[in-house]
Formats: C-alpha cells, structure tokens, sequence
C-alpha cells in the first residue's frame, strides 16, 4: 500500500491515478444526467450539526447491531458486483471489514466465491436479486446458507436505464485476446494496476462464480444481468416468499417511499435499506438522506433502518443515525479504498470513517451513538421528501 489517506476524497483521487480509464469510469456509474448520483452527496452538506462545548463525553461507543450481527461501527459493506480493482478483489474487502470489526454485503454479480469471503469475514451476508424462476433462487439461495452467509440482502431497485450523458462505462463481455488487445493502450498507461495482477498470476474476473450451478461454468457478468433483465419483477408476495425461504435475517435494498417501508415491514423483513442504488437506479430519485425520516419514522422500531448512498465522511453517518438510521453501507468508498490500496486501503476508510463519527459524537456531547436524535442535526426547510404518503 502507499501512504495514508485522511479523506474518501484522496482515495478516490488515488483510484482514479491508478486504475485505467473503463475501470475507473465503472466505478462512478451513474445514470441518465446524473441528478441522483449528485444528489447523494449534496444532501448531506445541507445537513448541519448542534455541538456543545461543555460536559462532553469522555468515551464514545461506536458499536451496533444489525441483522443479529454485532458490529463495532455503524458502517458496513455494501454489496458492489465484480471488483476488478483489484486481484483479491471481495476477499480483500472482507478481510479489511473483519479487522475493523464490521460485516460483509457479498453482491451475487462477485467476482469472488462466497465460501473464500466467509472464510475471511464469517460476517457475511450474501446480496440477490429477483432473477430466474424460484426453483433457481432456492438452489441459489441454499448454496449461501451452506457456505455460511448469516443473512440475506434482496436488492430491488433497478430500472435498467443504460444511458448516462458523460457515456456508459467499456465493460468487455470476457477478457478474451481481443479485449485485451482493445484495451491495452489504457492499461499499459496504468503501470502499477496492471503489475498488480502479473504478479497475482491472474487477469481481471469477470465472471459471476455465486450464480454457477454446480458443475457449470460461471456465467460472465453480462450474461447474468441479462438473465436478471428478463426475469418479471417481484410482487410484495414474492418478496414475503423470498423472505420466508431464506428463514433467517433479510434485508430489503432500494427503498425510498414509505408505503414502500411498510409493505416491506408486513412482507416480514428484519431490515430496510433507504437507497437510490448510489444513484444507477432512476435517476431523479431523491437522495436517501432526504427520505430517510419519514421512512424511519413511519416503521419505527418494527425494522431495522439502514441508509446506502453517498456517505462520504463520518459526519455523514452521524447526521444519518440521528434521523433514524441503525446504521449505515457503504460502496464507492471501499471501492475506492480498495483501489489505492487493497485490503489496507479499505481499512482506511474505515478508520476515516470511525474518526469522523468518534469526532462528531465528541462535538455532540454523545457517549454513544445510540443517543443520537433529530435535534442534534440542523435540517433545513425543504430539504426532506416525503414519498409515497397520500395527501389529502
């Protein structure tokens, strides 16, 4: 790893020295214009804080729980798909979460096999989407609770929408000769990205080894987003069915309407993610932080609230507990981490994170992040969106 890093900021700069242009540009994503991707970030600086100066806590308690799993920060992995900024790829991501004491989202589109991240990360919880007919999802869904996944993320906002303004990431089908030959130029301009995976003995993959039935060949990544493109999308009784199979703790991702929170709470979820898909979703969605107080407000303690999408910086997450999140996941950031650095560089941003929340609970005069509420953030007029509350 190269030197430390003091902010997200610097690492995503790092990433994007390092990595070759496609890659990079793979990882911002984004859809259409790009007015949720910003969005999510932007939303958080209208958020203010109230400190004290006074009484202020001597120790401050940054644990949590989530899904039955008891973490030592309110930050955990969020599941991103094929991480090809590195060779180790999720198994580096969940060795840096296990160290840090926080738990791993696998995305079924990894490039990794779930047994290799339980093995570094027992905290593991395995990410689906709605795709193939259930006989398919139950075979898929018991390969994860026999490789030791502890819980289940059902991720169901996608729309599909591949026009992005500033243009689509290059991603190749497979990395065959003439894809490496197209590609070499931008690569061999990225020297020590490149060396990375010479010395690991292995190019970049980009198959999806967690959706390979057994004895098959994994199929690539495009040749499972299509099968998940043409698979109907859910009814709520679906999602309760789904919910019911799995048996254990289940999280519900893209929620950002409260009749969307509740109908998620009566189909029996243990969790919620308050989540626009970091901005690739339908673009014009508000940024999560905006509906997260209406959402928290209206499941109460029935659900477990956690809020993906653009944080950024421990007083992002700060500012989300305190409008009613349990905790928070993160994607960009590890990513980009990762990208800098490997697992150390996943483990900075971690550790970025926690002084920023360890700072910020200081400032609040807090000893625990539990004791976090509304009034400790400064809202401005305007700034919720309150989704899927008939008005009358």
């Amino acid at each position: 790893m190269g030197q430390w890093f003091e902010t997200v900021n610097e690492a995503q700069q790092r990433a994007k020295r390092r990595l070759p242009p496609s890659v990079y540009s793979a990882l911002l994503a984004g859809s259409e214009k790009g007015v949720s991707y910003s969005d999510n970030t932007a939303a958080f600086g209208e958020l203010g804080l109230a400190p004290h100066v006074a009484g202020l806590a001597a120790k401050r308690d940054l644990s949590t729980t989530i899904m039955g799993q008891d973490i030592s920060l309110p930050v955990l992995i969020s599941p991103t798909g094929v991480q090809a900024v590195h060779p180790e790829g999720e198994v580096a991501v969940a060795r840096a979460a296990a160290a840090r004491g926080t738990a791993m989202g696998l995305s079924s589109f990894a490039s990794k096999p779930l047994a290799d991240v339980v093995e570094a990360n027992p905290q593991t919880f395995f990410q689906t989407y709605w795709m193939g007919d259930r006989d398919a999802m139950v075979r898929r869904m018991d390969r994860a609770r026999d490789a030791g996944a502890v819980g289940l993320i059902a991720t169901l906002d996608w729309s599909f929408s591949h026009g992005r303004d500033w243009g689509s990431p290059k991603i190749p089908e497979r990395l065959d000769l003439k894809a490496m030959a197209k590609f070499a130029p931008e690569v061999l301009r990225r020297p020590r990205w490149l060396a990375d995976f010479v010395r690991s003995g292995r190019l970049p993959d980009l198959s999806t080894p967690n959706l390979a039935e057994p004895g098959a060949q994994a199929p690539t990544f495009f040749g499972a987003y299509g099968e998940w493109m043409t698979t109907p999308p859910p009814s709520w009784e679906d999602v309760a069915w789904l919910r019911e199979t799995w048996g254990g703790p289940f999280m519900l991702k893209g929620i950002c309407r409260v009749d969307d929170a509740l109908a998620a709470r009566d189909a029996g979820v243990t969790a919620i993610s308050v989540s626009n898909h970091g901005g690739n979703n339908l673009d014009s969605t508000p940024a999560p932080i905006r509906a997260l107080p209406a959402i928290a407000t209206a499941v109460g303690h029935d659900v477990e609230v956690v809020l993906d999408s653009g944080i950024r910086r421990g007083s992002d997450v700060v500012k989300a507990l305190a409008l009613g999140a349990k905790a928070v996941m993160i994607g960009r950031a590890y990513l980009w981490g990762l990208a800098a650095g490997g697992q150390p560089g996943v483990e900075n941003v971690l550790d970025i994170l926690r002084g920023g929340i360890d700072s910020a609970l200081l400032g609040l005069g807090h000893s625990s992040i539990h004791d976090l509420t509304p009034e400790d953030v400064i809202v401005p007029t305007g700034f919720t969106r309150v989704l899927g509350v008939s008005r009358t």
